[in-house]
């Protein structure tokens, strides 16, 4: 294979590097092509263009692999903890026994959030959406740890500062949802595990503890892990190109939870419920809805089927449909809603419409499943995405400082007005 691709143009002959990944992908490197010939490329959405080497995730669309730091995310999913898989992801390693306990330990110690986040919580009205209320809380954690916003800092500068964020983000995103039902706040309990003890958070109140269930506290566990990266998506790219100008890793991240909000992103098991209801308000026929997503001239879409990087089943799906279907046999939940997606996954997964164009139930199909069958309200779902994620945006974060990678400045075409002279509003 040759070591450099050739453009020719207007005469010219510019070479452009061939970099390869330790998995064989291939890219061209553009980096010097503007100097030299002072073209630039455009690729809307970034959908062909690298903007980073990682060693973090590897993701192979077409085959349905999913690997973090080399770990087959099947294996992850069934025989790690959430947080021996952020190790792993932000350290690059799998934790022995001991370095598994000091972060277990570390984790635990710093739980607790600041009494004066009360007051901030006070500030939001009870309708705030808890994405902008958790996106706001992160962001001023900066306030309380100013020694984060130091752009040259030490290592153990930063370990604290994950751990606090790894600690506390279960925290806010449970008092966020508490705040928007009108409950008291409720302290970590740090005899439980990461899982539980912020299902605990969520659930319990001053009258009544709560002990999670420890099928529910495993399918919490294996969704944690299944969203904790996932390449160079929108809110991961965001976090990189934030921490790019030496923002804070607070602030970077808080800026992903913002990207993740979207409904085109993080939106997306949300959107699943949401698409479950409709069809319950008409009627509860799904055989009429698969009908119109067949139906090349009907608008209505399949939410939570398929996947726009998965050309095949997406692996991760294929493990969380186990995680739910033991939720819903543990729990035993009455809900037609639920009765309607299963309907809806039995038709995907045979109909041969469905089979032949590989638009199988997808992470989010199955997501939305457990987080409804949890009683989980709909608006919390991306808050529940922004947990699992949390690894994969510190890992991001942190690697794109350690290589000291530049700020991010994309460019652009500019199909603007040509130059011309300002006139007086008078003759305008």
């Amino acid at each position: 294979m040759s070591d450099f691709a050739e453009l020719h143009f207007e005469g010219e002959v510019y070479k452009l590097p061939v970099v390869e990944g330790t998995e064989n992908e291939k890219a061209l490197d553009i980096s010097k092509l503007r100097g030299q010939s002072g073209l630039i490329t455009i690729d809307p959405g970034y959908k062909n263009t690298g903007s980073t080497e990682s060693a973090i995730t590897f993701l192979d669309g077409e085959k349905g692999i999913l690997r973090y730091r080399g770990y087959p995310i099947e294996q992850l999913a069934e025989k790690s903890s959430f947080l021996e898989v952020a190790f792993l992801i932000i350290y690059g390693e799998l934790p022995n026994a001991e370095e598994l306990k000091k972060w277990e330990t570390e984790i635990t110690y710093h739980t607790l959030i600041h009494e004066d986040f009360k007051v901030l919580l006070e500030g939001f009205p009870s309708n705030a959406h808890p994405m902008g209320v958790l996106s706001s809380c992160v962001t001023a954690l900066t306030a309380f740890y100013p020694d984060s916003l130091d752009p040259v800092r030490s290592k153990d500068e930063v370990r604290i500062s994950i751990v606090r964020l790894m600690a506390k983000l279960p925290t806010l995103a449970s008092w966020a949802y508490k705040n928007e039902i009108g409950q008291p706040l409720l302290y970590p309990k740090n005899s439980m595990d990461y899982a539980s003890n912020f299902l605990r958070m969520m659930f319990a109140t001053p009258a009544e503890d709560f002990d999670p269930d420890p099928v529910v506290v495993n399918a919490l566990n294996t969704l944690l892990i299944l969203h904790a990266d996932h390449e160079q998506n929108c809110s991961t790219s965001t976090v990189r190109i934030v921490g790019s100008s030496h923002a804070s890793l607070y602030a970077s991240v808080s800026a992903g939870i913002n990207a993740l909000w979207g409904p085109l992103h993080g939106g997306a098991n949300q959107a699943v419920i949401e698409m479950l209801e409709a069809i319950k308000s008409d009627g509860g026929d799904a055989d009429k809805y698969l009908a119109k997503a067949k139906d090349k001239d009907d608008p209505f879409r399949l939410m939570g089927f398929g996947h726009r990087v998965y050309k095949n089943f997406d692996p991760r799906a294929r493990i969380i449909k186990k995680a739910a279907d033991d939720v819903l046999g543990k729990l035993g939940v009455n809900d037609p809603i639920l009765d309607i997606a299963k309907k809806l996954e039995e038709s995907a997964l045979s109909d041969p419409y469905f089979v032949e164009r590989k638009l199988y139930p997808n992470v989010d199909f199955y997501s939305g499943i457990i987080y409804r069958a949890l009683r989980i309200p709909t608006n919390m779902f991306t808050v529940m995405f922004a947990l699992g994620r949390l690894p994969g945006w510190i890992g991001q974060w942190k690697e794109m400082r350690e290589n000291n990678e530049p700020i991010g400045r994309p460019r652009q075409v500019y199909t603007g007005e040509n130059e011309r002279d300002y006139t007086d509003v008078s003759k305008r």
